[in-house]
């Protein structure tokens, strides 16, 4: 893991802050900036084609950036807390990398995809979720939570509480992407990956 490398050299919050921004640079910030774009068009538009509108547009508002700013300071701040231990900090990371982005998925399973225009070249990459790929993501997810209570990593309750917390969201997720759009974007899906992963860090910080 690089926190492990940079933590070796340097403080905590700079091996976090670094950490972050190699995350940014390896993703292209694919995530973040759906997160932007859910904010900017759910902030700024009133019906869903402006909606969807503002989100197709390249160019960051305010609420777009207000956001932004805001999550990635709750997750610096988040990382920083659990890096009082480094077995917290790099077990928080694989969970929240892992089940953040198994939540996201989840959703295509449960909600339709929705665009102002059909021939739009960029969709996800897939617009339907089957049973059986849900089942397999669902296994895999658990399959992670099973290896760290496995080895110690990970207490039980604390699985127990990460998978509570996220189920509930999911649901919140569900009805507020059903109410701004009647569906889902790939920005949205973006937007459920960021907000899964910083939940599972403030839960595992209110837990420690």
């Amino acid at each position: 893991m690089l926190y492990s490398i940079f933590q070796l050299l340097l403080p905590p919050s700079i091996s976090v802050l670094l950490m972050m921004a190699v995350g940014l640079l390896l993703t292209g910030a694919f995530h973040e900036d759906g997160w932007a774009d859910v904010w900017d068009g759910f902030g700024g538009g009133w019906q869903v084609e402006q909606k969807l509108a503002i989100m197709k547009d390249s160019r960051l508002g305010t609420y777009g950036a207000a956001a932004l700013f805001i999550i990635l300071l709750v997750k610096f701040q988040s990382l920083l807390l659990l890096s009082e231990s480094l077995l917290s900090v790099l077990s928080a990371i694989v969970i929240g990398q892992c089940l953040s982005r198994a939540v996201a998925t989840s959703l295509i399973f449960s909600m339709d995809y929705v665009s102002a225009d059909a021939s739009a070249k960029v969709k996800p990459l897939a617009m339907h979720l089957s049973v059986t790929s849900l089942a397999t993501l669902l296994l895999t997810a658990a399959t992670l939570l099973v290896s760290l209570i496995a080895v110690g990593v990970l207490l039980w309750q604390t699985a127990f509480i990460l998978i509570a917390v996220l189920l509930i969201l999911r649901v919140i997720m569900i009805r507020w992407f059903k109410q701004q759009l009647a569906g889902y974007t790939g920005d949205c899906l973006g937007a459920a990956q960021q907000l899964s992963e910083v939940i599972i860090y403030l839960t595992l910080v209110s837990l420690l």
